[in-house]
């Protein structure tokens, strides 16, 4: 599998109304909102090593560590996410699914966690099946006050949202994960938000007892752990993650626990693709399994860059594509800017001149209203009004964010989010990683940022990252301020109802996947920085 160098970058600040940051790496991950409070044990482990005992907790661990580390002056992203879709912006490939089944307390988070140490690739969730637990009435509550509910029974579960989640999750889509809370038997307001996954891990004691869960898991596994280790875990994580007394624990164990084990759980060894005795420590089960996964991985590996820069050559520009009007001052600030002996702070003055244009111009695009407004003199004007419910602006790190400011002069309180995709150096294949959106970004018109597209790689990707967040594709206004013809020709091919907003269009493109004539490493001008000799301009502002 191939991974990213590690890049370094500033921080971005939080926003205001703003989702969680959405990060996976490889750990047991779930969930996205608190995502940046926690750094991964260990970026580099050994394969198959007995790993630290876990964290005591008293809610469903489905939760994401992402692939970074934090210093005190900035963020090191350490893996990022390759394409998951193909040259017409469509998923194909599906995150593969190992489903983990076990008796209560038989180690499959122990498994899970150790095949996600042992496959050392990014962006891995762990999905737990203690996360979807129906809501509980009154009368069940009090059951459960008196360890009289059976939590063990098949009904006691909610598989129709289960389903519904995990099918979403496996075919690439940005998912709300219920986090319930063992000790009030109820779930949290607060939903965990997942998504990028190229590999899940989902596990739970009834993992194989739902015909349509089983269609979505790719390899089944089944924990098998003798009954007496079993009930001394379950008392010694009762006690001291769940509050719960002895008796009570031993009361239900054999009132529910037994009974749902045998009745349930055990029947379903047979649908099981791999059997584990002895849990974490069968390292040889453990090493087959890992084995099995990282061939399925390889075989869903594609090649986007080089298809982009074959695909539509020779083809009209489409009629998404806007450009702005080529006025003298226009003509006269695109030369000052493309002009290598520009200095820094005129390259500067005039970029910001150019995107407050191509932005007020972007505007003109999205739908109005007829409204009637009274004006202090008691008199009625007939207007317009924005047809929507809000605007967002979504800048591609880290050349995108330059025009965030140009945007935010515009339009008034407008929400930002942010997406950084850089080249891998070993396959020349843009990934993903790191975003961050606002909540509810699916109800809003969207303003995705970036300076310069070339092959339109990196826009092909965010604007996938988007659809994956239920952003309706007739909403997302890609601009920048400089686009190749191939860039063009990629995003509109993909996506066919983008709008394509630009300040110029570039016939060319070189062997090194640069404009031409372009206007050079826009990030490097603009912030006045200097890129190493083998990073591709692509990173910071030329596209790839």
């Amino acid at each position: 599998m191939s991974t990213s160098s590690s890049a370094d970058q500033d921080e971005p600040p939080a926003d205001s109304g703003r989702e969680s940051d959405r990060a996976v790496s490889r750990s047991d991950s779930g969930s996205g909102e608190d995502s940046l409070d926690c750094l991964p044990d260990c970026i580099t482990r050994c394969p198959l090593t007995p790993s630290l005992s876990p964290q005591k907790r008293t809610t469903s661990q489905s939760k994401t560590e992402p692939p970074l580390l934090r210093t005190n002056k900035r963020t090191i992203y350490t893996a990022g996410r390759p394409p998951w879709y193909n040259v017409t912006g469509t998923t194909f490939k599906e995150a593969f699914v190992i489903g983990l089944c076990g008796g209560s307390a038989s180690g499959k988070t122990t498994v899970a966690n150790k095949i996600i140490e042992a496959l050392d690739v990014p962006w891995v969730v762990l999905l737990s099946m203690d996360s979807f637990y129906k809501v509980l009435n009154k009368d069940a509550q009090e059951l459960a006050a008196r360890n009289e509910y059976n939590f063990d029974h098949p009904d006691a579960f909610d598989f129709e949202l289960l389903v519904i989640v995990l099918r979403k999750l496996k075919k690439g889509k940005s998912i709300k994960v219920p986090v319930y809370d063992f000790t009030t038997h109820c779930r949290r307001k607060e939903w965990k938000t997942v998504y990028g996954a190229n590999v899940v891990i989902f596990e739970g004691i009834l993992a194989f007892a739902n015909k349509e869960l089983l269609k979505l898991l790719d390899m089944k596994v089944f924990v098998d752990t003798d009954s007496d280790i079993r009930l001394i875990r379950r008392l010694k994580r009762d006690v001291s993650q769940r509050g719960r007394d002895i008796n009570g624990i031993i009361k239900q164990y054999n009132k529910f626990v037994k009974p749902a084990f045998e009745q349930y759980i055990e029947p379903t060894v047979p649908l099981a693709d791999i059997v584990v005795p002895r849990g974490g420590d069968n390292f040889v089960a453990l090493d087959l399994i890992v084995q099995h996964v990282h061939s399925q991985l390889e075989k869903r590996e594609i090649n986007v860059r080089s298809a982009l820069a074959s695909a539509h050559q020779g083809q009209p520009l489409p009629e998404t594509l806007s450009v702005l009007k080529s006025t003298p001052q226009v003509r006269g600030m695109h030369t000052i800017i493309r002009n290598k002996e520009t200095n820094r702070d005129e390259f500067i003055f005039y970029s910001k001149r150019l995107m407050r244009l191509l932005i007020e111009h972007a505007l003109s695009f999205l739908p109005l209203k007829p409204v009637s407004v009274e004006t202090p003199q008691g008199g009625v004007y007939d207007g317009m009004w924005l047809s929507g419910k809000r605007i967002t602006g979504v800048s591609i790190l880290r050349a995108g964010e330059t025009m965030e400011q140009a945007l935010t002069a515009v339009c008034k309180d407008i929400r930002l989010g942010k997406i950084l995709i850089q080249t891998n150096h070993d396959t020349g294949e843009p990934e993903l990683h790191y975003l961050r959106l606002p909540k509810d970004i699916s109800e809003d018109y969207v303003i995705l940022m970036d300076s310069t597209v070339s092959t339109g790689a990196a826009a092909l990707m965010a604007v996938r990252v988007l659809l994956d967040h239920d952003v309706p594709e007739d909403k997302i206004f890609l601009l920048s301020l400089l686009m190749a013809e191939m860039g063009v020709h990629s995003v509109a091919y993909a996506f066919p109802k983008v709008r394509i907003i630009t300040t110029a269009v570039d016939k060319e493109v070189n062997e090194h996947f640069h404009i031409i004539p372009g206007i050079g490493n826009f990030g490097d001008r603009y912030f006045g920085t200097d890129a190493p000799s083998d990073w591709c301009e692509s990173d910071d502002g030329m596209d790839f």
